[in-house]
């Protein structure tokens, strides 16, 4: 498998079951079901902070996450 390409991530088991579940009922895999979510909420975020998706996708892999372009602190 191309490690450039694919990635895995760890999510809670009960997260898991929604997903599977989800997938089931949309007739989806999890890996697509998972971009479309994420690309979803990027066009959400975009139109709330009235910006182009492709903008807003270019601020967050630039780590920015505000307009202001300070980094948000985590909790």
């Amino acid at each position: 498998m191309d490690i450039n390409k694919w990635k895995s991530v760890a999510i809670a088991s009960q997260d898991y079951k929604v997903l599977k579940a989800l997938c089931k009922s949309k007739f989806r895999a999890p890996g697509a079901m998972i971009s479309k979510l994420l690309n979803d909420y990027v066009e959400h975020q975009a139109k709330k902070n009235k910006t182009t998706v492709e903008n807003f996708r270019k601020k967050l892999l630039n780590g920015e996450s505000n307009d202001d372009g300070k980094r948000s602190k985590k909790s």
